[in-house]
Order: C-alpha cells, then sequence, then structure tokens
C-alpha cells in the first residue's frame, strides 16, 4: 500500500510540474493574485506600443469612408493591428506579447476606437495564452476600460477588464504607447 500511495505521490508532482498554470512565476508583468471563490486571477501589467509612421508601422489603415479624411476624428477609417507588448514604455523592453486585430474611428465628436483585438502572449506561463478585448476606446479620456470577453490557453474562458492610460502620444503621426493593467478571471 506504501507503495502505490508513493507512485501516486510522484505521479501527482510529476502532472503538476507538467501544468504551467501550476509552477511558480517570476514575471515583473503578470501577478497570480489571490483567487475569489477559487477561480484564478490574474493581474497583467504591460506596454502597447501603436506605430503608424515610419517605415515598418505596426497599424495600418485598410479601410476607411470617402469622407474619413475631412473628419476631426477620422470618422470611418479601419486599422489592422500588429502591435508589440512590452514589459516597459521603451521600444527594447522586454516583448512579452502581441496585440492583433482590427480598430476603427467610430465616432464623429470625438476620438472613440472600436477595437476587436487579440493580446497574444510569448512569455513564462503565458506563453502561447490570449485574451480578447473587444469594446469602445475613448482615446482622449485619461483611463479608459475595456472589457475582457475571452481568452485561450491559461486564460480559457476568461473575463474581466482592462484599463487603458496613454503613456506617450504623437499628434502628428498618431504613433502611441498605452499602458495596460489587466485584471483577467480565467480557469
Amino acid at each position: 500500500m506504501a507503495k502505490l500511495a508513493l507512485v501516486f505521490l510522484i505521479i501527482s508532482m510529476a502532472m503538476a510540474m507538467a501544468m504551467p498554470w501550476a509552477q511558480a512565476q517570476d514575471l515583473n508583468w503578470a501577478k497570480r493574485l489571490d483567487s475569489a471563490g477559487g477561480q484564478p486571477t490574474t493581474n497583467l501589467r504591460f506596454f502597447f506600443h501603436d506605430t503608424l509612421s515610419g517605415k515598418n508601422p505596426s497599424a495600418v489603415r485598410i479601410a476607411q469612408a470617402p469622407q474619413t479624411d475631412k473628419s476631426p476624428t477620422l470618422f470611418g477609417a479601419v486599422l489592422m493591428a500588429d502591435d508589440p507588448l512590452t514589459e516597459g514604455p521603451e521600444p527594447t523592453s522586454k516583448l512579452v506579447g502581441r496585440a492583433q486585430g482590427l480598430y476603427g474611428s467610430a465616432c464623429q465628436q470625438e476620438l472613440g476606437l472600436i477595437m476587436a483585438l487579440s493580446y497574444s502572449f510569448s512569455d513564462g506561463i503565458y506563453k502561447g495564452s490570449s485574451i480578447s478585448v473587444a469594446g469602445m476606446n475613448r482615446a482622449l479620456n485619461p483611463v479608459r476600460e475595456l472589457p475582457v470577453v475571452g481568452g485561450t490557453g491559461v486564460f480559457r474562458m476568461a473575463r474581466g477588464y482592462a484599463e487603458a492610460r496613454t503613456h506617450w502620444m504623437d499628434p502628428a503621426t498618431g504613433d502611441a504607447i498605452v499602458a495596460y493593467n489587466v485584471t483577467v478571471f480565467h480557469y
């Protein structure tokens, strides 16, 4: 019976080591929080680099309405993005993932971007996992809240919210670095 218990213990430990979400993490940008009601909760802090200018932009305009260029908010413009996500605000900071998807100017009176992006992570235990964010980003507000509507991998069945704060923006080009603080509830 003791041998059976020892075998069970060894198998259990091996399985726990194989599950990335059961392993300890040493990441500056992601922290596992105490779970409310047993549901895993993770806080993610990273910087989103949206570059519209230069030789290698990370977001490009793919469509627009006939009146878009006459609109002060670029109403009707749709952009496709493949933006780097980094640990710090510097473009040379450690890459932790990419934000891929599209966003468009959906407001005529203010800068309001409707966003549908997948934030895919490439670092630590979150490598290969993603969260999906879909909602209105009122880009000129100091703090914006966006809904997390799903996820994959470690973040399967995710829900939560992302707070976005502009760290830096060049009004002439539209280039921006945005700080994200995301709270994710997942399984």
